[in-house]
């Protein structure tokens, strides 16, 4: 079987990786991308084989509707002659679509209900893979039939947590212990679509905290990176390349993240967090807080955040959703195999 994936975004390099080791076994697996924040460092970074298409095309939908046929037409022409039997992606566009033009099988995956492109992507996908508790109301809204719509179990960071878990275990048990704290910061995402947050609020907040603890700032691609770079940081940390998960989460002591997928990933492992996410909650997030996983305050003072690592401790990963994780893995795979 000939299996496409197209990863547009860094997440899902750790969403699909285990599945994409897992399914090279038995199948041949394409791999496509886009430039977009940490993708191509983190594929480097695991090793995996892959070929950029397109291009990314900034924050302003006007922009994006611009390139959504661009890069559907390259995909398109990429995948002429690679007899592709099923596509599956995550939040990813124009797979859907690419997939219609070439008569092929899509699973499409998502977990964002305020991003406007699951429109056609709904149309177009074969299945529409969602969390268990994500609203169908809301799906229907953006045009998703719900014969098509297939919940799977828990939240779409447990489908690879659970396999990461041990791992992560061992690494945090045999950390050395450390004269300061260290806190990773993820600020708030430019190019999104659906974000329409404040930008470089964390600024003053990260200035507050530098002199205090060690800060570690993980931005969301090269130009944001930049910013953070400026001679009023120093001291402060700026990663330019990929860190994977199994590295930062042994070292942090508490992650504030301006939303998205890496501030649920260290909130579902039990690590103190932070959300300062200034835009309207996705339904992942409320789900999370129903489940007291991370504190959710968008305002968040340095003096506040000091405080609330002083008397919080790393609680153990949620076993429960790591569970609905691995049966939610089982349930993708088998969509990608047996239809």
């Amino acid at each position: 079987m000939n299996i496409w994936f197209d990863l547009s975004n860094s997440p899902h390099i750790n969403l699909f990786g285990a599945m994409i080791r897992d399914l090279e076994r038995e199948h041949n697996v394409v791999i496509t991308c886009r430039p977009l924040a940490n993708t191509i460092d983190l594929l480097e970074l695991h090793g995996f084989k892959y070929t950029v298409v397109g291009d990314h095309y900034g924050g302003k939908l006007s922009k994006k509707i611009f390139g959504f046929p661009i890069r559907a037409r390259h995909l398109q022409k990429f995948l002429g002659d690679k007899d592709i039997d099923v596509a599956i992606s995550q939040s990813t566009f124009n797979s859907p679509l690419v997939s219609r033009l070439i008569g092929v099988r899509c699973i499409y995956m998502n977990d964002n209900e305020h991003a406007m492109g699951n429109i056609p992507a709904f149309l177009c996908a074969n299945r529409i893979m969602v969390p268990e508790f994500l609203s169908i109301k809301k799906l229907k809204k953006q045009l998703a039939n719900p014969k098509k719509v297939d919940q799977y179990p828990g939240v779409k960071e447990g489908i690879y947590l659970w396999e990461l878990d041990e791992r992560l275990a061992r690494s945090t048990e045999s950390g050395k212990t450390k004269p300061r704290h260290t806190v990773y910061i993820r600020p708030e995402p430019w190019t999104a679509q659906y974000y329409k947050g404040s930008r470089n609020f964390m600024d003053t907040l990260i200035l507050g905290m530098k002199d205090h603890v060690d800060v570690v700032l993980l931005p969301r691609g090269k130009v944001q990176g930049e910013h953070y770079l400026d001679a009023k940081f120093e001291g402060v940390r700026v990663i330019t390349t990929a860190l994977d998960i199994a590295d930062i989460a042994p070292d942090c002591d508490l992650f504030i993240g301006a939303g998205g997928t890496m501030t649920r990933e260290m909130a579902v492992l039990g690590i103190p967090t932070i959300s300062v996410y200034q835009d309207e909650l996705l339904d992942v997030d409320r789900y999370l807080l129903t489940q007291d996983a991370f504190l959710h305050q968008p305002l968040l003072t340095a003096k506040e955040a000091l405080q609330y690592l002083e008397h919080s401790s790393r609680r153990p990963p949620n076993r429960e959703l790591l569970e609905k994780g691995r049966s939610a893995y089982d349930k993708i795979k088998s969509a990608i195999l047996n239809g």
